[in-house]
Order: structure tokens, then C-alpha cells, then sequence
């Protein structure tokens, strides 16, 4: 199984009717968390039980009276897969998978989640999809063929909506014409491997990072709370959701390509973490997406018949000769790996890259 997601092409109507489905969403989450804690102290009630009154309270007596009439309004499918949202953050709680559930706020993302009642409902092949209980809307990206699905959540990344939705298939895995690869992500580049292959993150990302950081400078300048800040605040999103999607293309476009190639990928099982608490580190660590990558490469790596092996977070690959194995330290600014016993020279990254390559687990 594995998930699609699209860009809507929206007007001003439709784009207003999302944001009324996904202001739905929160009235009704935010409705059944607020009963479910009052109700704490009134016995032992399990969720599943307060969770399906709440329902048909909903249902039976808030939906019909006068100043909730514009839910009747909306689609029915929105507040039900909002009290199963809540159902499973609940649960993930009582499993301590999960902090205890929050009111939704509108600053803290719009989605929301619509289903076909009857069964999975087969999506055509085009420029358009058809939503159950929405309608149908135009696509930036065409389907390439027919999929069947049954559940669609729909959300809001900047200011463009997005729909997802998963697909009940496999991957045929693909034959890779190269064995095996070490890769080293690193802060120069993004990945270096060890067939001496070299990728950069890619320059729009620096060049949205730098008017971003104009805006920011702005806002920070204006009345605080007015129309003008609002504005500015309002392009600033846009460039995080630009940025965010930059970041999501370039990292998607790697990972498939070496989940494609290679046999055997093998990488370090970085502390991302603890890295990210050096301040001089945090930026380009988050503008490469360590842990997004590895995520990325490991169902890829399932889905495409290729080996992962993640490498000993502890293994001194950067300060290790590749050739001769001889251990020196190596402080970031230095860009080259000298070995003072084999002489051999290579830039730390392929250096790292070849010992991730040649690691082998200890007995």
C-alpha cells in the first residue's frame, strides 16, 4: 500500500469551501476533546463509549439548532473522520505513543479527512478527481492511470490545498543495474557517495532561504498586529510552504533514484537530535532533511527490492583513511582527509562515503 498526493487547482469558492470543511473539522474535534476531559471525572468511561455519545449528540441535537445550521451544510463524512482522529490520538495517548491531545487551532494547520460510505469508489485517469461528498476539482498534476481508493484528506500546505489518498497495491520491485553504494550526508553537500557522485541541495531553496529571511527582518520592523504585519506574515508562509516543498522534491528525487540504482545502499544511523542542538549545525542539517532522508530511503528500499543497512551512529567514518584505516581528527573547516601513514589525500565527504561502504557489523 502506498499513498498519492496532489495539488488542487482551486477557486476563490472552492478554496473557501475547503477552509469551511477544515474549520468544521476543528469545531468537532475540539467539541469531543473538551466533553471527553470534563467527563474524566465521572467514572470510568471508556473513549470509544464518550467519543460515540458525542456523536450522536452531534447528530441528533447540535446539528439541528438554528446557530449550527451551517453544518448541515457541509459534508456529513468531515465530523465523523474528525471523531476517529480523535479516537486514535487518544489512543496513541493511553499507549504513551503520544503527548495528551490538543485543541486544534487554526494556525496550527487546515485539514481535514472525507470518505465514500459506500466503499472504495474508482478515481478516473486526468486533469480532475472526484472527491465523495465534495465534487470534483481540477489537479496541477494529471493521474496517470485509474486508482481506487476510499478515504481522501485534504489540507492546506501555504496556500495551496492538497489532496491524498491511499492505494491498496504494491511496487514491482526493480532490477538495480549497480550493486552497492556508501553515502555521507553531510553540511557541504547534501550527499556525497562513494562512486564519487556528488548532490547539492538545490539553489532555489537557498534563494527562497535568503527572501525569507528578508521578510522576516520586515515583520520584525512593523506594528506589531496590524495589516501591513499581517501581509508580511501572511507571504512568510507561503516561502516556509515554497521552501518545504523544495526540500520534500529534492529529497523524493534522490531517494528514488538510489532506491532505483543500487542494490545495497547503506548509510549512518545519524543522531539527528543531538546534532541539531549545535546551533552552527541546525540550519543545514534541517535544510537537507537527515531524518526525512533516511525515512525516505527505507520504504523506498522496501518498495524497490533494495537492502538498506544503516551504519553505527558511533563508526568514526570522517575520521577514519578509507585506505589504510588510520584515525585522525578531522574539525569542520577542514575540507580534505591527508592520511599521515599512506599519504592519500580525497575530500572528507568520498573519504566517510568509502567507510560507510566498507563497514561491516562487529561480531
Amino acid at each position: 500500500m502506498f499513498a498519492l498526493k496532489r495539488a488542487l487547482k482551486l477557486n476563490n469558492n472552492e478554496a473557501t469551501l475547503m477552509a469551511r470543511h477544515a474549520g468544521f473539522r476543528r469545531v468537532v474535534f475540539n467539541f469531543g476533546l473538551t466533553l471527553r476531559t470534563q467527563m474524566y471525572s465521572e467514572g470510568q468511561f471508556t473513549d470509544s463509549k464518550v467519543l460515540n455519545e458525542v456523536k450522536k449528540v452531534l447528530t441528533n441535537y447540535v446539528k439541528k439548532q438554528p446557530e449550527f445550521g451551517w453544518m448541515n451544510q457541509l459534508s456529513s463524512r468531515v465530523y465523523q473522520n474528525a471523531l476517529i482522529d480523535l479516537k486514535d490520538a487518544f489512543s496513541r495517548y493511553r499507549s504513551g505513543k503520544a503527548g495528551h491531545p490538543k485543541l486544534a487551532h487554526r494556525r496550527s494547520g487546515q485539514s481535514f479527512t472525507v470518505d465514500s460510505s459506500n466503499g472504495k469508489v474508482l478515481l478516473a485517469a486526468g486533469s480532475t478527481i472526484k472527491i465523495p461528498t465534495l465534487g470534483s476539482f481540477r489537479l496541477y498534476e494529471p493521474l496517470e492511470c485509474g486508482f481506487v481508493s476510499q478515504t481522501f484528506t485534504i489540507s492546506k500546505e501555504g496556500s495551496r490545498w492538497f489532496v491524498s489518498f491511499c492505494i491498496d497495491a504494491e511496487r514491482l520491485p526493480v532490477r538495480q543495474p549497480e550493486n552497492s553504494v556508501g553515502i555521507d550526508v553531510g553540511i557541504k553537500y547534501a550527499a556525497t557517495l562513494s562512486n564519487q557522485q556528488v548532490f547539492d541541495a538545490p539553489k532555489p531553496l537557498k534563494q527562497a532561504k535568503t527572501k525569507l529571511a528578508t521578510l522576516q527582518r520586515k515583520a520584525s520592523k512593523q506594528i506589531r498586529g496590524s495589516q501591513s504585519q499581517r501581509k508580511t506574515y501572511h507571504k512568510i508562509s507561503r516561502i516556509h510552504a515554497r521552501i518545504a516543498r523544495i526540500r520534500l522534491d529534492f529529497l523524493h528525487k534522490l531517494t528514488t533514484y538510489l532506491a532505483k540504482t543500487f542494490k545495497l545502499i547503506k548509510i549512518e544511523n545519524l543522531n539527528v537530535q543531538g546534532m541539531m542542538a549545535n546551533h552552527k549545525l541546525a540550519g543545514a542539517i534541517s535544510d537537507i532533511g537527515f531524518y526525512e532522508f533516511k525515512r525516505q530511503l527505507d520504504y523506498k528500499c522496501k518498495m524497490y527490492g533494495a537492502h538498506l543497512v544503516l551504519v553505527d551512529k558511533w563508526f568514526p567514518s570522517t575520521k577514519t583513511c578509507s585506505n589504510c584505516g588510520t584515525k585522525k581528527d578531522m574539525p569542520l573547516g577542514i575540507r580534505t582527509f591527508d592520511c599521515p601513514v599512506c599519504g592519500i589525500s580525497l575530500d572528507r565527504d568520498l573519504n566517510a562515503s568509502l567507510n560507510i561502504l566498507n563497514w561491516e557489523p562487529s561480531a
